[in-house]
């Protein structure tokens, strides 16, 4: 390891060995900010006995006005299993492949507490992004780059996880469009839709015709849901768009809710509570219920994945 010295308590060096604890992968690296990504944080995983994540800010952590910097930092993922009063000492190294040379840039601060109030260290100005963004210089070529970290509580040391972030460059979006019959004779909780492809994941519309949670009995409830949990692995995170419309069969003035949201295994459907009260949609006039007839699309598309490495 080659040492380039430091200031204010940081080390900044060049290592040839990787990161032990975890590593993560980002391709289309541009792509987080087309769709306004400003900060990414990943899975969690484990080091010295407790559970940790990474929190990226690629074009730098405007929280702090930084702007000209990429800004990175640890962050403790979970204390619930601890008790009042707690805090964690760690030191920690965090890494920037250098593609063109096979090693990786490092900078490691001194020893840091992590407690309640402060559950994040890092640094602000990990790298110029003017350095970072210029593929001569090795640490983004061709839109993929890779950060990793190792953690260092009480000298205790375990194996690593990873995980890689894909965006994916022109993503197409599909619709699927569900008719539904007798609307006024249907009794259950809710109905899903047939299912459908988008981004190679089968989904599902799924609707509680009065309404659930806040909205029952109020307004009609609407989700869209992955109809195939069991292909969705730990660590497997979904990044998506949606929109959700009711036809109006008269006038074409169509209702529609549009979002983005992250799916997992955890997070298996995203929507609306109240997607439209119940007193507009039975009206005669808005043409969103034609002869006990409606119309329902969803209108999906997938622009990241994030899978353990």
């Amino acid at each position: 390891m080659a040492s380039f010295g430091g200031h204010d308590d940081i080390i900044k060096s060049v290592s040839d060995a990787p990161p032990t604890h975890y590593m993560v992968k980002i391709e289309s690296l541009s792509l987080l900010t087309k769709h306004a990504i400003e900060r990414y944080e990943t899975e969690i995983f484990e080091a010295g006995g407790y559970k940790w994540k990474l929190v990226l800010y690629p074009n730098g952590n405007k929280s702090k006005n930084i702007k000209d910097h990429v800004s990175i930092y640890l962050a403790l993922a979970d204390s619930s299993s601890l008790g009042p009063g707690w805090e964690v000492s760690a030191v920690f190294r965090l890494y920037l492949l250098d593609q063109n040379k096979d090693s990786y840039l490092i900078l490691q601060g001194k020893e840091r507490r992590f407690h309640t109030v402060k559950r994040e260290w890092g640094f602000d100005k990990f790298i110029p992004t003017a350095t970072f963004f210029n593929a001569s210089n090795g640490y983004l070529m061709e839109d993929t780059c890779m950060f990793g970290a190792d953690v260092f509580v009480s000298k205790e040391r375990r194996n690593g996880r990873g995980e890689c972030l894909s965006m994916i460059k022109d993503a197409t979006s599909s619709k699927h469009v569900w008719k539904i019959e007798n609307f006024s004779k249907l009794d259950n909780e809710s109905y899903d839709s047939n299912a459908f492809f988008a981004g190679d994941r089968k989904w599902k519309i799924r609707l509680y015709p009065s309404g659930t949670k806040q909205g029952t009995g109020t307004h009609l409830s609407i989700y869209l849901i992955l109809a195939d949990p069991e292909t969705v692995s730990d660590g497997t995170k979904i990044f998506t768009e949606f929109t959700v419309r009711i036809y109006d069969q008269l006038q074409g003035r169509h209702i529609a809710g549009k979002v983005t949201k992250w799916f997992s295994g955890s997070s298996l459907e995203n929507g609306w509570v109240k997607y439209v009260s119940m007193v507009y949609f039975t009206q005669p006039s808005s043409g969103l219920l034609l002869k006990d007839v409606c119309l329902v699309e969803a209108d999906v598309c997938v622009h990241g994945i994030t899978s353990a490495l």
